[in-house]
């Protein structure tokens, strides 16, 4: 077997599990879950319609770049979004079978394996940046997120040994679990180093199309395009963007995303998904053409985090330490004020009032001395609205009988 497989810890899930094996969750209350980041707004009618009118997409075997249709609508959604310049649908953009398995393939392609490479990631971070690291022979190095910095990274702590060693850069704007998008100046540091060290920046903006204020996140793409850097001889260079439908239209069964950026990692990119297996089936395309050409079900569905963000987080904020993230759909709330640390919080959360909440802690590792995620929770408002009250009113009850 392959050695490597032995540095993969246990996804947080199977932590979570371990925690309550031994637990009873209160029969008086039903269970609610705000533990796992799935969608569970319904799923539009129109895409299931495009999905089903086109089943004959199955018999046919899918070419890995992508139907011209399925490009050109993901390169037209990208210029509208990000208001870019004209891409090439033929070398800039290419579909993947969501977002997840591209950032772990990603790493594979890019990482030279007799190198002794460094993967730099956000800490805390989805957990597939550290397990495509190791996979692709590399090792993670964590930059602690800081509250006092909206949670942004201190990418300039970086030492010049480590960055000397660093070939893929993960970026998560807006942030899971955090919440926090990068800012142009941000996104300047991040590319004159990028430059400077010839590393590729994998920015997953999977959480771009939930926001809470009026102005929608910037994208790395958008960054790069007001900086200069769209027009130039080999545009967007070293940045490959990721991005998903499964939370912008409630479709993550349909495990269908995309990366853009530099052409020529592309290009490479593409010849290892050949070989990998990322081809996505033609009826899965047909559905999503269908949803990345329409932006009036993003528009409701953002206005349905809002209106749950805007109910739910006053009632939490008088039990906890929690702010309204600018985008995504977590709430990362501290509960050192309860006295209870995140794992015990959790335990007996789901203990006396059956609601799963996720430990901070089981979302970041220990580095340069603290577990930034240590006495944090996630909670994934995903649910319909009532539900989440509901599990918010039990959290205020918990805490006010510890």
């Amino acid at each position: 077997m392959n050695p490597l497989l032995d540095k993969l810890h246990p996804y947080p899930f199977e932590k979570l599990r371990l925690l309550f094996e031994q637990v009873t969750p209160s029969p008086q209350h039903k269970a609610i879950s705000l533990g796992m980041g799935e969608p569970k707004h319904p799923t539009p009618k129109f895409i299931e319609q495009a999905l089903v009118d086109n089943l004959d997409g199955l018999a046919i075997y899918p070419t890995t770049i992508g139907s011209p249709e399925m490009r050109n609508a993901i390169a037209s959604w990208l210029e509208r979004r990000y208001n870019l310049p004209k891409l090439n649908p033929a070398t800039q953009v290419l579909p993947v079978n969501g977002s997840r398995e591209a950032l772990f393939a990603l790493a594979q392609a890019v990482i030279d394996k007799d190198a002794k490479s460094l993967v730099v990631s956000p800490n805390p971070f989805y957990q597939i940046y550290e397990g495509a690291a190791y996979l692709a022979g590399a090792e993670p190095y964590f930059v602690n997120s800081d509250p006092a910095r909206n949670f942004g990274c201190d990418y300039d702590s970086i030492p010049v040994e480590v960055w000397q060693r660093v070939a893929l850069l993960f970026v998560c704007s807006p942030g899971n679990p955090t919440g926090a998008v990068l800012s142009l100046t941000d996104w300047e540091n991040l590319f004159a180093l990028s430059e400077r060290y010839n590393f590729v920046i994998a920015a997953d903006e999977c959480y771009s199309e939930i926001y809470h204020g009026e102005q929608a996140p910037l994208g790395a793409m958008e960054a790069a395009h007001q900086l200069g850097l769209a027009t130039i001889d080999k545009p967007y260079a070293r940045l490959i963007v990721f991005s998903s439908l499964s939370k912008r239209s409630n479709v993550p069964g349909m495990r269908s995303g995309f990366v853009a950026g530099d052409a020529d990692v592309l290009k490479k990119f593409l010849l290892y998904r050949t070989y990998h297996g990322g081809a996505m089936s033609l009826s899965v395309q047909a559905a999503s053409i269908a949803a990345w050409n329409d932006e009036t079900h993003v528009e409701q569905n953002r206005e349905q985090y809002r209106a749950k963000f805007d109910a739910i987080t006053p009632l939490l904020k008088e039990v906890l330490d929690v702010e309204l993230p600018d985008a995504g759909f977590y709430l990362w709330a501290d509960v050192s004020r309860t006295g209870l640390s995140d794992t015990e919080f959790a335990q007996r959360l789901y203990a006396e009032y059956n609601v799963t909440v996720l430990p901070g802690s089981y979302l970041a590792r220990e580095a340069h001395g603290i577990n930034p995620g240590r006495n944090r929770i996630r909670m994934a408002l995903v649910a319909e609205t009532a539900e989440g009250l509901e599990a918010a009113q039990r959290i205020v009850q918990f805490c006010k009988s510890l």
